[in-house]
């Protein structure tokens, strides 16, 4: 069980390499093995640092500064569980996904030579493209690169994680070669790689600063000086850009919805958590004592207006997945929120920072499960009418039931209603705003709360409306595909029910620990 850190990383790039050597329908054998050892493995790691506290490896038996140490408290722990439960959903999900899409793009294999050419697919049989074959060595790639994030603790290795994310997410938003998605994700592209740069520029600052790169010896060694706050807002702006929080969010909207639907999930679920979890992993750990309350509030006020402005326009879209998209933008807003409350307000040493800490994370569990159902729910839609356009879904709802009941419930976990996991994280988002005196924040969570409510409802209103216009019989949806959608929603609002595990394993090591000490110090 020790291991387990280890090996989490090394199944799904073992499983990747090897997918992509075997290549063919072979590789979605060896991806389905890859996500569901890995989600094992991950629940063990999970369970270690439950029973055993924090789990640290030296890589290669060297001791830092010389060598490398990987790290799982409770956050790593936290966010690796949920990575492993979601990924394990898109993967069952998306093996009848590009099954149903590989067999419409094979050629017959005695093709009218007076038919036009199929998008990839050549006369004779040829077999040109298919998009199938080349997700499992990607998505593999993927999810092993954020295991790597999670578990590094070293911040150049986060560097290399993060670009291995990058690498990944753009090559699988490009899968089906669309000219709409090759432009996002070029778009994407470029974002990613000035983020990358402002946060590799902080690096070297602190480096020739510090001389370590080490998160543990950098915490202890309480940087404040200027080279350490010019690297802290470098390496901000970088993680600001990747996580697409407003007003640095353009190239979100474009990227996710353009994606297939088991891509725009795992970007929209996982990988914009990446740059998030460093970013607070930075903020509470390196750079505690170099916070300050303006700058905080300025973050908690983006935060703010992304909420605003991505629910507005989430409700302004007439296409699905973009509408999802906006709500993302929207989502990712909310997790911020968590910095100017965790922070330094008022009385530094105060509780209520733990409760904005717990509540912020539960959060971004319950966005990862209910944004994946969405978007897995949006590719049903797709799949089976042809379009995603909202107002033309009319009468869809008795075709689908299970997959709007699932948009529900994953909406209401968005929307922060009980007894849902969302409810959980702004309920105690709220009771710190209270009991730190930020009023203003409490305005701004109901607010989001009722947009969020407006978007949701909009969708399932047209659903249920009764059919008013001739629709042609819709393609038929594999039950896989419809039961993983619905059990992602069912977890976000299980999850609520059964919180008090997580919230605890979340107080497990740094920077949880770093607040206490505040306390009792």
């Amino acid at each position: 069980m020790s291991l387990a850190g280890i090996w989490v990383i090394l199944i799904p790039l073992i499983c990747g390499l090897a997918a992509f050597a075997v290549g063919g329908r072979s590789a979605r054998v060896i991806g389905l093995i890859g996500a569901g050892l890995t989600f094992l493995l991950s629940g063990l790691l999970v369970l270690h640092v439950w029973q055993s506290g924090v789990w640290i490896y030296q890589l290669g038996g060297w001791d830092v500064p010389l060598g490398i140490s990987l790290r799982a408290d409770g956050l790593s722990a936290f966010l690796i569980g949920m990575t492993g439960a979601v990924g394990l959903g898109i993967s069952l999900y998306a093996v009848r996904y590009f099954e149903d899409e590989d067999e419409a793009l094979t050629p017959d294999p005695s093709p009218d030579p007076s038919a036009p050419l199929r998008t990839g697919a050549g006369r004779g049989g040829t077999e040109v493209w298919l998009p199938g074959t080349s997700y499992w060595p990607l998505w593999m790639l993927l999810w092993a690169s954020l295991n790597v994030l999670f578990l590094s603790n070293d911040i150049f290795n986060l560097y290399v994680g993060l670009e291995l994310l990058t690498l990944a997410s753009v090559a699988l938003i490009i899968l089906q070669r669309e000219q709409a998605a090759i432009v996002a994700g070029l778009r994407y592209l470029l974002a990613a790689f000035l983020g990358s740069m402002a946060y590799l520029l902080g690096v070297a600052l602190i480096y020739a600063d510090a001389g370590v790169l080490d998160l543990g010896l950098l915490a202890d060694a309480e940087l404040t000086g200027t080279a350490t706050q010019v690297a802290g807002g470098l390496m901000a702006v970088g993680l600001l850009l990747k996580a697409a929080l407003f007003p640095l969010h353009f190239w979100l909207p474009a990227a996710h919805s353009s994606a297939p639907a088991p891509v725009s999930a795992a970007l929209s679920a996982l990988v914009v958590k990446g740059a998030f979890y460093l970013l607070i992993r930075l903020w509470f750990e390196v750079f505690e004592s170099a916070g300050t309350v303006s700058v905080e509030q300025m973050i908690g006020a983006l935060g703010a207006v992304a909420i605003v402005v991505g629910s507005f326009q989430a409700i302004r879209q007439a296409r699905l997945k973009l509408m999802i998209a906006y709500s993302t933008v929207a989502q990712v807003g909310y997790l911020f929120i968590m910095i100017p409350l965790a922070g330094s307000f008022g009385d530094p040493e105060a509780s209520w920072r733990f409760e904005a800490w717990t509540g912020g994370l539960y959060h971004a569990l319950s966005h990862g499960f209910a944004k994946a159902s969405m978007f897995l729910a949006a590719g049903v839609l797709l799949s089976a009418l042809g379009h995603d356009r909202v107002w033309h879904l009319a009468g869809s709802a008795s075709r689908f039931p299970v997959i709007y009941l699932s948009f529900g419930i994953a909406g209401m976990s968005l929307m922060g209603l009980p007894p849902s996991a969302g409810f959980v994280g702004k309920w105690l988002m709220l009771r710190s705003a209270v009991e730190s005196g930020q009023w203003w924040w409490v305005v701004i969570l109901l607010v989001g709360g009722l947009l969020t409510a407006g978007y949701v409802a909009i969708v399932l209103s047209q659903a249920i409306q009764h059919d008013v216009e001739e629709h042609t019989e819709p393609h038929p949806v594999p039950k896989l595909m419809t039961v993983m959608v619905f059990a992602l929603a069912a977890m976000s609002l299980l999850l609520g029910l059964r919180a008090a595990e997580p919230l605890e394993l979340l107080e497990i090591g740094a920077p949880f620990q770093t607040l206490m000490s505040m306390v009792e110090d």
